[in-house]
């Protein structure tokens, strides 16, 4: 057995695919950063991230799948899921191994099982899109605190990108420490030192712009206003929006501190 130690990144990845090939590594499984002990007596590899060798290895997918079969691979990679990386190898060997487009070969457990993880990220993106509430800083900056299940702010990018093109903001995902940033012509990737009661009122007041409290009163009680009481199906809530993202929704917060 050999563990493929990479830098957690697509791109490592991909050249970590590359040098498998190149070098005929067998039993592979990958490791993020450093050696893990679960595997006391396998072989080391460190691969080094090769821009060059990554884009030989997704141009050769991407020539074998669809736009969507590829996105999959990328979902799967960002969905986080137990031994992704190894599943998405099985799949890349499969895609390699043939002429033949296999997105559709529903009875290979590699096929189904990329699906399935990339559906994961796909779902927590479509939230993602629709739970992120802006504050207001003093300086003018809109600032929002997620906390997905996977890493989705490479695909929600764009989408805020279009949606807020006039205006300076951060989305900054406190499960992984790192944010996206986003300065009227492009996005950036920062990492950042937040507090950790987010939603204080003490760090709200410190950092938030005076008429910040106003307006998400107003979302407060919009939301209050619009609720029907008669028509309340807890379950179907719950559903669409889990309790688990609710500290990081205005017109939640207050539901949550009584």
């Amino acid at each position: 057995m050999t563990q493929v130690i990479y830098d957690g990144t697509f791109e490592g990845w991909l050249t970590a695919v590359f040098e498998i090939y190149e070098f005929k590594l067998k039993d592979i499984v990958f490791t993020k950063q450093e050696p893990t002990t679960a595997f006391l007596f396998a072989a080391t590899y460190f691969v080094v991230t090769d821009p060059e060798k990554a884009k030989r290895v997704a141009d050769g997918l991407k020539n074998r799948l669809s736009k969507e079969g590829f996105k999959r691979i990328y979902g799967t990679f960002l969905s986080e899921t137990e031994q992704a990386e190894d599943l998405m190898f099985r799949f890349a060997s499969y895609v390699f191994s043939t002429t033949k487009n296999i997105e559709e070969d529903l009875s290979n457990n590699e096929v189904w099982d990329i699906r399935k993880a990339a559906r994961i990220t796909r779902r927590e993106s479509h939230r993602m899109k629709a739970f992120v509430r802006f504050k207001l800083t003093k300086d003018q900056l809109y600032y929002a605190i997620i906390e997905p299940e996977c890493d989705v702010l490479p695909v929600i990018e764009n989408h805020f990108v279009s949606r807020y093109a006039d205006q300076r903001w951060l989305i900054y995902d406190a499960k992984r420490k790192y944010g996206i940033y986003y300065d009227l012509e492009k996005v950036s990737t920062v990492e950042l030192q937040f507090s950790n009661d987010l939603n204080s009122t003490k760090f709200l007041a410190e950092i938030c712009d005076q008429e910040e409290a106003f307006f998400q009163n107003l979302w407060v009680q919009y939301f209050t206003h619009v609720n029907i009481e008669s028509r309340k199906n807890t379950r179907l809530h719950l559903q669409h929006m889990p309790k688990r993202y609710w500290k990081n929704l205005t017109e939640k917060v207050a539901n949550l501190k009584k």
